[in-house]
């Protein structure tokens, strides 16, 4: 079941969708203004992504079962993309609009009132979009947060048309209108694609941010003891829920029961540097050369830490010489 901390933002965000898209079409019925069709069309695809996001979020809460032992959080980053996909469509759809309208330009009519309704449609996605961020941010969750950009993407359009169609209002400038579309358009485009490198990354189990991974090393330095090592570490993220595993390697005299100690001492402190993270340790005897061969990461972290002494050495030399 959904956590209602998930639940209620994207049902929110349903409705704000399906508001502001009728709102956006009576401004576009009233004035034929292309900008505020693009703005329409957007509109559009908040309530497809957030209706999309809706299942996702509920595919994601299933607990993990025999064909899915991690979990089905990842369904977060292809929810993400897909919205994505959407965003990139829909400013196709716009921009050729625009360029059509662009060759033909027609007389926009009662822009006053048409901007007023626009204006009440940001004024809500700004509001709501405030929301899911939030709540994205606080429950770390993907799809709340793209939900929550796309929203956003949606109040600086709406701003950039509301100034636009004042121009063309105050200057007849008929030729203003389209061009506004394709500035939406291009604005519409780059956040779809922002959301497909996310999602792509996700999807390719890209390692932890830099600070997190720092905290997870961190936390395995500081229960090392003499003799012990560690290397092959691999972190990723699907949805709110990480994951880190890595080989301890320990003295070979080590009793089962004593390697088992301080593997869950650095469990236990992992977790306490990145609460709910899921820590799986292989332990291997240090003496063991086949130990230090049994990963395609070990050369790569090899290689980091040489080149790690280096520059502390560098800068330990350029600081004894002044």
């Amino acid at each position: 079941m959904i956590s209602s901390r998930l639940k209620y933002p994207i049902l929110l965000s349903i409705l704000a969708a399906a508001v502001t898209l009728a709102l956006k079409w009576v401004a576009y019925s009233l004035t034929g203004s292309v900008g505020l069709f693009s703005e329409a069309a957007e509109s559009a695809t908040n309530l497809l992504a957030a209706l999309t996001a809706l299942v996702a979020l509920w595919y994601a809460a299933k607990p993990v079962d025999p064909t899915h032992t991690y979990g089905h959080e990842k369904i977060e980053y292809f929810s993400s993309g897909l919205e994505g996909v959407l965003i990139i469509a829909a400013a196709a759809f716009v921009g050729t609009h625009a360029v059509l309208r662009l060759f033909n330009p027609v007389n926009l009519e009662h822009l006053p009132l048409g901007t007023f309704i626009t204006v009440a449609a940001a004024l809500i996605n700004l509001v709501v979009g405030q929301i899911l961020l939030r709540a994205g941010r606080a429950n770390e969750s993907i799809v709340l947060e793209a939900d929550g950009q796309h929203l956003m993407a949606d109040v600086w359009t709406s701003l950039g048309v509301v100034a636009g169609l004042g121009l063309v209002w105050l200057t007849n400038i008929l030729w203003l209108d389209p061009l506004l579309g394709l500035v939406v358009a291009a604005h519409v485009a780059w956040t779809g694609f922002g959301l497909i490198w996310t999602s792509f990354n996700g999807l390719m189990d890209h390692a932890l941010p830099d600070q997190e991974l720092a905290a997870v090393r961190r936390a395995i330095v500081a229960h090392l003891e003499p003799g012990m090592d560690f290397h092959a570490l691999r972190t990723r993220q699907a949805g709110s829920r990480r994951f880190a595993d890595f080989h301890l390697l320990v003295p070979g005299v080590f009793t089962v029961r004593r390697a088992h100690e301080i593997t869950k001492q650095i469990e236990d402190a992992i977790g306490t540097a990145l609460p709910g993270i899921e820590v799986t340790v292989h332990v291997e005897p240090i003496e063991d050369r086949a130990a230090w061969e049994d990963s395609e990461l070990v050369p790569l972290e090899q290689a980091a830490r040489r080149a790690e002494q280096g520059g502390e050495s560098s800068r330990g030399a350029n600081h004894g010489g002044t």
